[in-house]
């Protein structure tokens, strides 16, 4: 008992201290939320997205009105091999210039790739990554890190890949806490996406620095109740820190068979819409957030190919949307 009240002390404490955000106090008086745009709406990764700087990126976030921004750490946006001290310093100033709070960094790792050629230390080069992140985190002013599982990989055991997320998790942690750190794990790859498997994997880790970044789009999409995903969120309560919104819709998908001049149904896709215009019940979903008392970022990305595509225009109407959308629970 005494050593999991330290744990929770430090954790809230490394969580806490620099970006304001705290793991929920279970009061629903205590919710309180701040908005937060994703650089990945304006990074050119989907078909017909228009592409901003860093800059430019951070410019259109303050005038739409945004509390804070995350930041993709990655080409063709924050590459840490792109940013020295001197960058990294003029960076934070023109943050701060613009009167905003940088949340979090977005790193991207898969802790399972690479399995099938045991003789790279994919593991170790992931690790020392994040710990590259962590210190490009700190010299800009931020204490939290996104970071991803592990997509699972055919023909290797479970088990194997899963205790790989976990060594690699734990020396990613290690990294990051040389300079005051926090990774926030998103439900996004294979490895531990359901809450009951996270919530595991976090507790096995067992590092004060890693915590839950939990979503409702996954939970979603992986076919879970309206009760379930509400369960969810109770579930992450002691690790929940921060949260990534997204609404999709579904667009169906048919395949032609001609010897029975007919289609089979597939797996629809997923296609990026306006906040509240989608599937995702989020009214549900942040009333969990509430019931828990999270203090902290709604982030908003658009991460897909996006409704009405990717114009400039059309990407700044969709991240008003947003803004407005929220106001119901602030």
């Amino acid at each position: 008992m005494k050593k999991h009240i330290i744990r929770t002390l430090i954790a809230l404490f490394v969580v806490s201290s620099a970006f304001g955000q705290a793991v929920p106090t279970g009061n629903p008086a205590d919710f309180k939320v701040k908005t937060c745009l994703h650089s990945i709406g304006y990074s050119g990764l989907w078909r017909g997205q228009a592409v901003l700087s860093v800059d430019e990126f951070l410019v259109k976030a303050s005038e739409l009105g945004y509390d804070g921004v995350m930041l993709m750490a990655k080409a063709p946006h924050l590459s840490i091999l792109e940013y020295d001290k001197e960058a990294r310093e003029r960076l934070k100033n023109r943050i701060a210039e613009l009167d905003l709070t940088l949340v979090g960094l977005a790193g991207y790792s898969d802790f399972t790739a690479g399995m099938d050629k045991p003789g790279i230390p994919h593991t170790e080069i992931q690790a020392a990554y994040i710990g590259q992140l962590a210190e490009l985190a700190s010299d800009l002013g931020t204490n939290m890190i996104r970071i991803f599982t592990g997509y699972e990989r055919p023909g290797i055991a479970y088990d194997k890949q899963y205790a790989t997320v976990v060594e690699g998790i734990t020396l990613a942690a290690k990294e990051a806490q040389k300079y005051g750190v926090t990774l926030a794990i998103q439900n996004h790859h294979d490895i531990a996406i359901h809450h009951d498997a996270m919530y595991w994997l976090l507790k096995e880790v067992n590092q004060p620095n890693v915590m839950s970044g939990w979503d409702a789009w996954s939970p979603t999409l992986e076919g879970l109740t309206k009760e379930e995903i509400r369960n969810s969120v109770k579930k992450m309560k002691p690790f929940l820190v921060n949260t990534i919104l997204a609404d999709y819709i579904p667009l169906p998908r048919y395949q032609y068979e001609h010897s029975l001049t007919n289609y089979k149904s597939e797996k629809p896709v997923m296609r990026a819409t306006a906040m509240g215009e989608g599937i995702i019940d989020y009214e549900n979903f942040i009333g969990a957030l509430k019931e828990i008392g999270y203090q902290g970022y709604l982030v908003y990305e658009m991460c897909e190919v996006l409704e009405g595509g990717g114009s400039i225009e059309n990407l700044d109407a969709t991240a008003k949307i947003f803004l407005d959308y929220v106001k119901q629970f602030e």
